[in-house]
């Protein structure tokens, strides 16, 4: 045991010696990570944790010509969770970001050991990841599949080509693998101190033994860093404190919320073969088996995320360096009989060390990175959900990116900090969810399943009745949402564990709710969405949100407008609908996960002032969506107001009763392109309009419906939904929401300079509808999202969703196609033209399915078409 601690100290203390020496070599001196070296009094940036994260930010920054930042570690560079991580840096990720972040890093710590002089350990080993059921090859596939299309090679290969990679591999009872030649293997602490030296060399101070006290915020701004050596005044704040960063966030004068809990993570280290295994040995996932195993100095380094994790540090330990946990073989015997299981040859050979060591986890599985919605300049990188070797070089990248120009290169929102809220910062949901999140890293990620923790978090006044109604649950930013209505004779048991990639078995669940949405009225529970007031004394709310929104909300009272928040690139913040209340108050709706960033992006841009007030009311009204050709019918019976198109025309929005409650705000639009009505209801109304809504809708045919029956109407009209199909990299000139945008509403707005631009010059990529033509809902595999679609051969863009309509009976993707130069990569202008004349693919899982393109919605067309062939038809078996 003591082997391994003096080569741990060893190896760290000999990186330590060449980052130092190197630097003076340059006349660079390392005295900066002495503690009697003093602390200057002023930075730009700020770093607190000197880990692969912590100098990757310092890195990255440096690189883009920030030079005035100081980075503080409280113990050594390099010795907290960095120091222990399993090095393996792997670009076989489900999430298309983290493939890049990932491909990114792999690329930078190949070069950075010419860079730095520093070895970083980096040896390209390759991976083979190992299925041992159908479920997972198919996951393999549908993985594989997206790799090729970013240029990162991997293939599916044969179990006899597993074999010749790696014979000691036992392949009896698997169905398959996918093989990424170019994964490595790396020491995280000698990649840590090659960032960090080559930062050193481009100006960066760092300094360790100095612990960050608390972060001073004024007026809603990051001012400074309280140490324990002193105070500094910066402009900028990074927590990279790992683990550590949650209690950091809640120790500022404004708290500042980073939802992540450390968990015990165990790997066990052996020594070298009877034949040392080369250094070049593939590194292996066997997910099913819950293990992965690499090579290491001639033995294997072997871990894996067990069913039953171990949180800690939940009462909010500290501790200046991460050292070795207890060990815990009866916790470890499960992936050790794994282990055993895959490669047999090892049941004789000595195990030197099983580390137990704490991982940071986040309530998603997803990586933290941005800015916080509360206190401008204060930045977040942490939760990496261990994966850290493999996504520092590119986070960092993207962080630093977003420090020096406003917003990194790619769409980071499914890492942004605003994705969550306040509700999930709860020490007790972060222990419980952090406990599913660590086994789900090993699961097969099939589509739409659902976390199982942290539930029942919010919920809508009507949750207790659609629940016993059969509702099945869904959770969107802490909210249930019923996703269907399980009918009495289905048994529940079987439905809640149905998982897979093919045809689900809530398929004639919800095509029921979809034709009674076509053909009689349903009732859709939105109580999700983020709602918010805009007022003011005067004019003043009215002209920040015509300087806010891209279309003209100059309208009369009443009206409802469609319309997006951009940036100034003309990519969407935001999108959502406004109603005029009034003269001088707005009522606005926005997506569900959008309610903290929403928020934020309004705070900044509108004045302080005492006449302009905004308001999250999200809380306050229940959202039921009355859906059908019959919700007129319905509702004017409740009302006993005329709701005709005359005296309600489309997207407009009234105040009336209902039943017995009153101050109802009623809108004439769904969501969705169906007729029917949005009514936000004050809360202590909502189970008596829901209660008069049923049962005054009986003789109509009402039922309860829920959001896999929105979706799959939503997607068949050809409506756009952010998070989604929409982000802050999409135009409405791309996605065909030109409409939606007033260029001479008379005032300027954010955005309108690249929106001028791109109507001139045109756009690089086109929001479109894809038909499957060849593929068969019962027995194909189905499109799910993240799809690559082909044209003429070539690829040119993913589905961004997907949904069966129930419509058309055929399978609906929606996506954008770039059109790339073929021979220098080069993007091309898009034109309606080009759309048209492709011949499209969509690949699933590998296989290609030929899909029709249109630019616009073809329901009602189709519709028609089939009306026209069965009238026809019946006429022939009438004659």
């Amino acid at each position: 045991m003591m082997f391994f601690r003096l080569l741990s100290d060893i190896r760290w203390q000999r990186a330590s010696q060449k980052w130092g020496n190197r630097s003076q070599a340059r006349r660079h001196t390392s005295a900066a990570t002495e503690s009697s070296v003093s602390l200057p009094t002023h930075a730009q940036v700020v770093i607190c944790g000197g880990g692969i994260m912590g100098t990757s930010v310092a890195y990255h920054l440096s690189k883009l010509g920030w030079k005035d930042i100081l980075l503080l570690e409280q113990g050594r560079l390099a010795a907290g969770s960095t120091r222990f991580c399993a090095g393996i840096v792997s670009s076989a990720r489900h999430l298309s970001l983290e493939q890049k972040m990932a491909d990114y890093s792999n690329k930078l710590y190949q070069q950075l050991e010419q860079e730095t002089g520093i070895q970083t350990g980096y040896i390209r080993t390759g991976s083979i990841l190992l299925a041992q059921t159908q479920d997972r090859l198919i996951s393999l596939k549908r993985l594989n599949s997206r790799l090729n299309v970013l240029g990162i090679p991997s293939e599916i290969i044969s179990l006899k080509r597993v074999s010749e990679l790696y014979p000691l591999i036992s392949i009896h009872d698997l169905v398959g693998a996918m093989h990424v030649p170019e994964d490595a293997i790396v020491s995280s602490a000698d990649v840590t101190l090659a960032l960090a030296s080559a930062a050193s060399q481009n100006g960066v101070q760092i300094h360790d033994r100095t612990n960050v006290m608390h972060v001073m915020v004024k007026k809603g701004r990051v001012t400074g860093v309280e140490t324990d050596k002193g105070s500094i005044e910066c402009q900028y704040f990074v927590n990279c404190a790992g683990q550590w960063a949650y209690e950091l966030g809640l120790s500022n004068e404004e708290p500042v919320n980073i939802p992540l809990h450390a968990c015990e993570h165990f790997y066990l280290l052996t020594r070298p073969l009877e034949i040392p295994l080369q250094s070049s040995t593939p590194t292996v996932m066997d997910a099913d088996g819950r293990i992965y195993i690499r090579n290491w100095q001639g033995g294997i380094l072997s871990g894996g995320f067990e069913k039953n994790p171990k949180p800690i540090f939940t009462e909010g330990k500290n501790q200046l360096e991460v050292q070795n946990l207890h060990e815990d073989w009866d916790h470890f015997e499960p992936l050790l009989s794994s282990l055993l299981r895959r490669m047999p040859a090892l049941e004789a050979l000595e195990i030197l060390k099983l580390v137990n060591c704490p991982e940071s986890f986040t309530p998603d599985m997803r990586c933290i990175m941005g800015e916080s919605p509360t206190v401008q300049g204060y930045f977040v990188l942490a939760g990496m959900n261990s994966a850290g070797a493999s996504f520092a070089g590119g986070a960092g990248k993207y962080l630093a990116e977003w420090m020096v120009q406003g917003y990194p290169s790619e769409n980071v929102w499914e890492l942004d900090l605003k994705r969550f809220g306040v509700l999930q910062s709860s020490r007790t949901f972060l222990r419980h969810r952090v406990m599913e999140v660590m086994p789900l890293i090993a699961d097969i990620k099939v589509p739409r399943w659902d976390f199982q923790t942290g539930r029942q978090l919010r919920t809508s006044p009507l949750y207790d009745r659609l629940d016993a109604q059969g509702a099945r649950w869904m959770e969107k930013h802490g909210f249930e949402r019923p996703k269907y209505f399980v009918p009495p004779e289905k048994d529940l048991l079987a439905l809640e564990h149905s998982k897979t990639f093919y045809k689900p078995d809530w398929f004639d669940i919800v095509e029921a709710e979809v034709k009674c949405c076509k053909e009689a009225v349903c009732v859709i529970d939105m109580s999700s969405f983020a709602k918010f007031e805009i007022s003011s004394t005067g004019n003043e709310a009215l002209e920040v949100l015509q300087y806010l929104f891209s279309n003209d909300l100059d309208v009369p009272v009443g009206h409802i407008v469609h319309t997006g928040m951009l940036n100034a690139d003309g990519g969407y913040e935001n999108d959502c609908s406004i109603a005029r209340l009034s003269k001088r108050s707005f009522f606005m709706i926005s997506p569900s996960d959008q309610q903290v960033h929403c928020w934020s992006w309004l705070k900044r841009h509108m004045p302080e002032n005492d006449v302009l007030f905004l308001e999250d009311v999200t809380w306050k009204y229940t959202a039921l969506n009355l859906i059908g050709p019959r919700a007129m019918a319905v509702l004017s019976e409740l009302s006993y107001a005329p709701l005709t198109p005359d005296h309600f025309p489309n997207l407009f929005c009234k105040e009336m009763s209902v039943g017995y409650a009153n101050g109802i705000r009623v809108m004439s639009m769904t969501h969705t392109g169906e007729p029917g009505f949005m009514l936000y209801i004050p809360i202590e109304y909502a189970l008596h309009v829901y209660n008069e809504l049923m049962s005054v809708g009986q003789k109509y045919g009402i039922r309860n419906a829920g959001y896999y029956a929105l979706r799959s109407l939503r997607i068949e009209n050809f409506f756009a939904f952010w998070g989604q199909d929409l982000n802050a990299y999409t135009t409405p000139m791309e996605c065909g929401r030109e409409f939606r945008v007033k260029l001479d509403k008379g005032m300027d707005f954010i955005g309108q300079d690249a929106l001028l631009k791109q109507k001139q010059n045109g756009v690089y990529k086109r929001f479109t509808m894809f038909i499957l033509e060849d593929h068969d809902t019962d027995l194909d595999l189905w499109p799910w999202w993240g799809e690559p679609i082909y044209r003429n051969g070539q690829y040119v863009g993913v589905t961004t969703s997907s949904a069966y309509s129930y419509t058309l009976e055929r399978h609906i993707c929606l996506g954008f196609v770039h059109n790339f130069n073929e021979e220098t990569g080069e993007q091309l202008v898009v034109t309606t033209d080009f759309i048209n004349r492709g011949e499209y693919e969509i690949d699933i899982a590998g296989h290609r399915f030929q899909a029709k393109a249109k630019l616009y919605p073809f329901v009602s067309l189709y519709a028609y078409k089939r009306r026209k062939d069965e009238i026809e038809m019946s006429d022939v078996h009438g004659k």
